[in-house]
């Protein structure tokens, strides 16, 4: 089709009057501007639009210098707000391309989401017009901290409704880790063993059974109190993981509900995705057969994660 010569017309049929200072990309784009019906100013003038290169220091509210080559690709003169440059000349986001980014996203592991391939695959996908890197960052930066705003009190009753919001979340989804799903499959029929664990290890006897402890510290375990300066610092150990991780609320009580609470554990699991001591972390099917009474359902749990984390989890469980 004939390139328009009315492409750079506003409604009403005034010239769109366009400003780039002086160089290689202005004498590129000069043609093209006034083919289109388009003007260049010699200096800023107010009306006029600002371009500027991607990537360049611009201030707010300058056109992509894509927005011209985009025009005169597709033959129409598109809305400048999607060209947008935000601060220090990166293109902007738009309202439909973050909708579009947490659409993409929703469903994925926290580990995915951290990675780089599920990225890569947006940007070849076009699901925006960003780079994979540039992507990433705005959904951990911007947008899912906004998925769910920390809590501003110190109320236990509110710390424990957020938990049991949590766990019942845990409780319908199977684990997100990539490395659960691969420690489930090493230890499927009870052969599998945990890293520097033995066959030696494992006490199936009746009388070496780990479980006797285990239930004399749920007997003699003391019912649990939760004081508001303990709370207190349950909220600011969140607060931290959500800042130094770039991750929401729910991802980090999620994080510590899959490592029985270890705040050690699960800093190093938000920020590798997997367990600090080398065994997985705990899901809803574990869980399950944490509760049945079968013994070789119970040493299949031990040799799976070993004996002082089966104890752990029960006593957190709980709590």
């Amino acid at each position: 089709a004939a390139r328009s010569r009315s492409l750079f017309l506003w409604d009403d049929g005034r010239p769109m009057r366009f400003y780039l200072r002086p160089g290689m990309a202005k004498l590129r784009l000069a043609p093209l501007v006034l083919a289109g019906g388009g003007r260049l100013c010699r200096v800023q003038e107010p009306g006029a639009v600002l371009l500027a290169q991607p990537g360049e220091l611009a201030p707010d509210g300058a056109v992509s210098t894509e927005y011209v080559t985009e025009c005169v690709e597709r033959n129409q003169r598109l809305p400048l707000e999607p060209f947008l440059l935000a601060a220090r000349g990166r293109l902007a986001f738009t309202e439909a391309e973050d909708a579009a980014l947490l659409q993409a996203v929703r469903g994925q592991g926290t580990v995915r989401v951290s990675g780089r391939a599920l990225w890569i695959e947006l940007e070849r996908s076009g699901v925006t017009r960003h780079s994979w890197q540039a992507m990433r960052d705005r959904y951990l930066r911007h947008l899912r901290p906004r998925l769910w705003e920390p809590p501003q009190t110190d109320d236990p009753a509110q710390i424990r409704g957020l938990f049991a919001a949590a766990n019942r979340e845990f409780e319908s989804t199977e684990s997100e880790s990539d490395s659960s799903d691969a420690a489930e499959l090493s230890t499927q029929d009870g052969v599998g063993r945990a890293p520097g664990e033995t066959a030696s290890d494992l006490k199936t006897g009746p009388e070496d059974s780990a479980f006797p402890d285990i239930q004399l510290k749920r007997q003699e375990r003391p019912k649990s109190t939760c004081s508001s300066s303990v709370v207190g610092q349950v909220v600011k150990t969140m607060e931290h993981f959500m800042e130094k991780f770039a991750v929401d609320l729910a991802t980090v009580t999620q994080a510590f509900l899959k490592n029985s609470g270890d705040v050690e554990a699960t800093s190093y699991f938000l920020q590798t995705g997997q367990r600090l001591d080398g065994y997985p972390v705990w899901s809803r099917e574990d869980d399950l057969e944490l509760q049945n009474n079968d013994e070789h359902v119970r040493n299949k749990l031990i040799a799976k994660f070993g004996a002082e984390n089966v104890a752990r989890r029960i006593v957190f469980r709980e709590s």
